[in-house]
């Protein structure tokens, strides 16, 4: 899918429409109205840019945007920042994951307009989970910002061109600012709550945790309607994909946050081929999530099962036709082809 305004040279930003934040590809596509397909690249562990590269090519033309995810569990892995900015250099689209965790104000804020200055033109501000998650426990945590105040502390150097502390910005990063959400832990109403204050906060997307239980997103999306959060930002719910339910145990009993129901998991046992069944269950949920008044795409979190993904997104035809833009796109017809709004 290009645009009618695509930059001669790979790796150069489009143009900022009018009321548009950003340069970037995934903001064109949901302003647009199309059903956008966002993916989590775990970095490598190296410092092998081609690892990068290769985990990068296995999403062509399946996903809209690519999230670096920033110490995911609290587990060393190659920086956000550094992944974003190799993908950006070809075009990829990216999504820059920043956590509260590791950084303070000072960092932070540097790192945002490092990674702006690189082509990154959308950033995720989390919280993080805490050091005990990951396996340097010993780590120290920093925890300067949360993940509301790093929402308006970026649209501040966005918005008013300016740092924390007054001091001016000659160029301000223009970014679309996102946040996380889990319709999915109790107390439930509290989660509602805490996106709308995100939305107050800045954000203009939304990427939630797994959803593995379609009957309590619905309940989520029916909250979020009647308070109208939906027109005010992108609601991309995320899915997983599960190999077997021996992981989907670990999952849910190791990463923070995470709701597997048991019928998930005995479905899992019961399957002649837990990976077959693992896809299936995905792309049922995605069928479901996509005839959701109010959800604007997916974000599909599939570790070590990312060779899965454009089958997936095949067979839920979420798509629609479109072909996402990737590095090789101009020369493929089907991407020029699908013509972009």
């Amino acid at each position: 899918m290009t645009f009618n305004d695509e930059p001669p040279e790979r790796g150069t930003p489009l143009s900022i429409r009018p009321g548009h934040s950003s340069p970037g590809r995934l903001e064109r596509v949901l302003r647009a109205g199309n059903f956008a397909v966002t993916a989590e690249l775990s970095p490598p562990d190296s410092a092998d840019p081609e690892e990068v590269y290769a985990r990068a090519r296995v999403f062509d033309g399946f996903v809209d945007a690519m999230n670096a995810t920033d110490g995911a569990g609290a587990n060393c892995h190659m920086s956000s920042v550094g992944v974003c900015a190799l993908l950006s250099r070809v075009g990829y689209s990216t999504v820059l994951q920043v956590s509260c965790r590791d950084r303070n104000r000072i960092a932070i804020q540097g790192d945002v307009l490092g990674a702006a200055a690189m082509g990154v033109a959308s950033i995720l501000c989390l919280t993080g989970d805490g050091v005990q998650a990951g396996d340097e426990p010993e780590a120290k945590p920093v925890f300067d910002f949360d993940s509301v105040s790093l929402l308006r502390a970026v649209r501040i150097m966005r918005d008013e061109s300016r740092l924390l502390t007054g001091r001016k910005l000659a160029t301000p990063p223009r970014v679309f600012i996102g946040a996380a959400a889990n319709p999915f832990v109790p107390p439930h109403d509290y989660q509602v709550l805490k996106l709308n204050k995100k939305i107050a906060a800045g954000a203009q997307f939304i990427q939630t945790q797994y959803c593995f239980d379609a009957p309590r997103l619905n309940e989520f999306m029916r909250e979020v309607r009647a308070l109208d959060l939906h027109k005010q930002v992108f609601i991309l719910v995320g899915v997983g994909v599960l190999s077997s339910a021996q992981a989907a145990r670990w999952i849910r009993n190791h990463v923070p946050g995470v709701h597997i129901p048991d019928a998930v998991i005995e479905r899992l046992e019961r399957a002649s081929n837990p990976q077959d069944e693992g896809k299936q269950i995905s792309i049922e949920i995605i069928r479901e999530i996509r005839d959701i008044e109010g959800v604007a795409g997916i974000h599909v979190m599939a570790y070590h099962q990312e060779h899965t993904i454009a089958e997936i997104i095949e067979r839920t035809d979420v798509l629609e036709g479109r072909v996402c833009w990737f590095p090789e796109c101009d020369a493929t017809q089907a991407c020029l082809s699908a013509s972009a709004k």
